[in-house]
Order: structure tokens, then C-alpha cells, then sequence
């Protein structure tokens, strides 16, 4: 496995998943695991059944390495859907045989260990020997499973600890138990009563309750300048307008700068590593002029702010004119948002900083987790094939790229947020089958993508596709990728 490969470094996860869960059967019986969320290379597991302390949890690593050193093999094996409930049913995951279920198939295939069979969606390991790098970290009330990064061979990643992540994926989780929904299974059973529309909607008030509140910190702080930053397909052009709307609502006055505006002339773009212009880069801002009009705006005095044109790569010669007033709040979108050498000249007190991801708070069932990233993926998939006549193939191709300019420019200054706010809906997966599903299908064997197309398309299987769209409003995050959204005048 290289692990400069996406697609391996998920083999790698998904094989040391299954070690753990051959640790925990020896070393808590009884204990049930829930595979929750990244955080950092690791992942967040939530453990019930067993009372988890320090010591547990260096007992469980131990008997991974054991299981490690032992070198069993991982055989997979196809099951019809009737040995599979039974099999999973007799484990009593509940959860499992619930999504089964739903299974347009009527086979199963599951991976074997040491006499363990559990389902994971994508390929495995051939034997626990491969699983080498990992480590277990007690972090209360759960446990965190640390992986290696691009060299799988080595050590894996420190813990870097992330309160103001970990919160929001509290909430968003809190949120779920609230709603009812935190498998596949629970929202394909709301869509199949037929309670989507009203389940679209209490998700969409839950959302906008939130944007009010952001709203109401930053006119209770005084603050002059929100900066909105985030990864791709995060819907931060959406948050922006509602945020808007919200700011409008307590009696400010917004006013959108975009960041791209800023762009310097494609020439004097530093290039990166692949030898091409880094856009990405904090260089590749003006950020001497973007400080510079900041200073001026702030203190009510007329500037001219640029226009850049895409189409020539260039700064055009008569930019924009704008002055703003005391009741005026600047709204600037931008991935270098929570980045303090954006903004150096303007005070902290003046900043609000908020940081959108869609921090998807479902699982397939207890031992699969659905990635953040591959919400992402298709909800850019489907924009992009909407808005520009991009292929699937295409979207796959340029995904690493994006995905490493996030690594570099963004996730490494989340904690700086005054507030991570969470624009995943749990009904959208559901509605973004439909336009993903069939481009995803297209994509041949031959493909270089089609691995990564097939374990998307093999996730999405499990989700009943959620009917009338007519409830989902026209200012939802979700408008922003499937069309229909009012603030692009769609």
C-alpha cells in the first residue's frame, strides 16, 4: 500500500479497524464501538458496554499488536443477504442488520478474521501483519485511533487536540439523536414512512437557528469584518448570504468583499510543487493591498477594490468603489480566512472568524463511518457537472489536489475559529444519489478512478433516494450544489 495513495490510506483505516475490533473481543467482551469521526489521521471512537479508562485502552493496543504480529489473514467471502442478518443478528448489531435491510442486492460481501466477519465498504487488507503503524489514545469519554500519514511504514501522526472540532461534532451528533437519525438505516426508515418533508424541514429551521446565533455573537461583539473560511464544497458562499440575511435582521448593513478580487496577476503567482501556479498559497493574495483597504474602509474612507478576471488571469485596470459606514459589517469569504497574516493590521476585537465544513453526522451502521470528504466530493461532483459540464472523471482527477490544498492552507488554522458552524444536512445524501449515483455508474473499469467511483457508488447503495425535492428552500446550503438556489438568481 503507498500511502501517498487516498484510496490505500483507506485500506490501511479500514484493516486497522477490524484489528481493533479483534482486540476489543478479547480484551472487552461486550464492549460495543461506534466509528465516529476523523480528527486529525485518527479517528474518534465512542465505546458503550465497558467502562473505558487509560489502562483499558493501553491493554486494547497491546492486544492489537499482538493480533499484528500474528499475521492472520483477512478473507473475504460472499454471504447471501439471509446468512448475513442471521450472521450480524447473532452479534447483535442491530444496526447492521437494519442496514441490510436496505440492500438493493441480494449478497454480501464481509471480511473473516480469527473467526470475526464484520462489512466494510472498499477493500482490505490481505493479512493484520500489513497493520504495523497505529495507536490507541484514551480521550474521554472515547478513544481516539491514530494512524500514519503518506509513509504508512512509520510512525503514526501525533494527537493534535482539537476542542472546537470535537464540539461541533458533539453537537452535530446531539443534533442526530435529537432527530432520530444517525444511520443509513434510521433516515432510508423516515423516507420510506414518507416523513422526508417534514424532515427536511425541521433540518433546514435547525440550520437557520444557527446562522441567527452566529449572527447575534458578532453584533454582540462589535465586530467589523467576518471572515468565512472552510473547505471545498463546504457551502460557504451560501452560509455567507445567510449570514447576510441574518446580520440584516439585528439591524446591520453587510457587505460582501471577495477574496478572489485579491488575486495577484497569474504571472507573479508563486508556483507549487506539481510546477504549476499555486492559487491556493497565501502568496498568491495581494496581501499588503487587501491589509492596506481594510485600514481605510474601517475608518470610513472611499477605496477602489479590485476586479479579477478569470478569463485573462489579470487584474483589470477600474476596480470597484466602495466606502462603508459604522453600521456596515465586511463579510469576506475566503480560504485564508483564519489565517492571522490575512488580516495582521486589523485588531482582533474588530474579527469574527467562522469556519464551514460539513461535518456529516451519519454512519452507514456502528463500524462504518461515512467521511466528510466524500460528502464533499459529491456535492462538488454534482455542482460542477451542473454549473461547468464537468465530467465525474474530471471531478475524481483534480480531488487529490484539492484535497492537499486543504491540508496545507486550511485544516491546520480551524482551531482559530470563534465558531465552526456545520452546513451538512442529515437528509442530503439522500438527494444527492440521484444526480451522483448515475455519473458515478458511468465511470469503466478502465478507469484510474474508478476504484474510488466504485466505493462511492457502493456507499450509496444504501440510501433511498428522498423524492420530492419541493420542501428543500430555495436558500438551503444544498440549492448551492443541486440548483434552484435564489441567491444566484438560479
Amino acid at each position: 500500500m503507498d500511502g501517498r495513495n487516498e484510496e490505500d490510506r483507506r485500506i490501511y483505516e479500514r484493516s486497522a479497524r477490524l484489528v481493533l475490533l479483534l482486540a476489543l473481543r478479547e480484551e472487552a467482551p461486550g464492549a460495543r464501538v461506534r466509528f465516529e469521526h476523523s480528527i486529525g489521521r485518527g479517528i474518534y471512537l465512542n465505546v458503550t458496554g465497558v467502562s473505558l479508562t487509560a489502562a483499558l485502552v493501553r491493554r486494547i493496543e497491546e492486544k492489537m499488536r499482538e493480533v499484528v504480529r500474528r499475521d492472520l489473514p483477512i478473507v473475504k467471502s460472499r454471504l447471501t443477504r439471509e446468512q448475513a442478518i442471521a450472521y450480524f443478528a447473532a452479534q447483535g448489531q442491530d444496526d447492521t442488520v437494519r442496514l441490510l435491510g436496505y440492500r438493493p442486492y441480494d449478497y454480501f460481501d464481509v471480511y473473516t478474521c480469527d473467526g470475526l466477519s464484520e462489512y466494510f465498504y472498499g477493500a482490505m487488507a490481505a493479512s493484520t501483519g500489513e497493520i504495523a503503524s497505529f495507536a490507541l489514545r484514551f480521550y474521554y469519554p472515547g478513544m481516539v485511533l491514530l494512524l500514519p500519514g503518506q509513509d504508512l511504514s512509520g510512525p503514526p501522526d501525533p494527537f493534535v487536540e482539537r476542542p472546537q472540532l470535537m464540539r461541533a461534532y458533539a453537537e452535530a451528533g446531539e443534533c442526530s439523536r435529537i432527530l432520530g437519525c444517525e444511520t443509513a438505516a434510521d433516515l432510508d426508515d423516515i423516507i420510506a414512512r414518507g416523513g422526508a418533508r417534514e424532515f427536511i424541514r425541521v433540518s433546514e429551521a435547525l440550520q437557520e437557528r444557527t446562522i441567527a446565533q452566529i449572527a447575534e455573537r458578532i453584533v454582540a461583539r462589535g465586530a467589523r469584518i467576518v471572515f468565512v473560511a472552510g473547505p471545498s464544497s463546504s457551502g460557504k458562499t451560501t452560509f455567507a448570504n445567510r449570514l447576510g440575511v441574518q446580520l440584516r435582521v439585528s439591524g446591520k448593513r453587510p457587505v460582501a468583499i471577495s477574496l478572489d478580487n485579491y488575486y495577484r496577476n497569474r504571472g507573479e503567482v508563486p508556483l507549487g510543487p506539481d510546477g504549476k501556479p499555486d492559487l491556493e498559497c497565501l502568496e498568491a493574495i495581494d496581501v499588503p493591498l487587501f491589509n492596506e483597504q481594510l485600514v481605510e474602509l474601517l475608518a470610513g474612507r472611499e477605496v477602489e477594490l479590485p476586479l479579477y478576471s478569470f478569463k485573462t488571469k489579470m487584474r483589470e485596470e477600474k476596480g470597484v468603489r466602495l466606502r462603508v459606514s459604522e453600521d456596515q459589517v465586511l463579510i469576506v469569504e475566503g480560504i485564508h480566512g483564519l489565517n492571522d497574516a490575512l488580516s495582521a493590521d486589523i485588531p482582533s476585537e474588530l474579527k469574527f472568524r467562522v469556519y464551514v465544513s460539513a461535518l456529516t453526522q451519519l454512519n452507514l451502521d456502528n463500524h462504518n463511518r461515512i467521511r466528510t470528504t466524500d460528502v464533499r466530493l459529491l456535492r462538488r461532483m454534482v455542482r460542477d457537472h451542473r454549473t461547468r459540464a464537468t465530467s465525474a472523471v474530471e471531478t475524481l482527477a483534480m480531488w487529490d489536489s484539492v484535497r492537499a490544498g486543504e491540508e496545507r492552507y486550511i485544516f491546520p488554522f480551524q482551531e482559530r475559529a470563534d465558531v465552526m458552524f456545520n452546513s451538512s444536512l442529515l437528509y442530503e445524501i439522500a438527494v444527492l444519489k440521484k444526480y451522483a449515483y448515475p455519473m458515478l455508474r458511468a465511470i469503466p473499469p478502465q478507469s484510474p478512478h474508478y476504484t474510488r467511483a466504485r466505493r462511492l457508488v457502493k456507499f450509496l447503495n444504501y440510501f433511498l433516494d428522498c423524492g420530492d425535492e419541493s420542501e428543500i428552500p430555495p436558500t438551503s446550503i444544498l440549492r448551492e450544489f443541486i440548483g434552484g438556489c435564489t441567491f444566484y438568481g438560479e
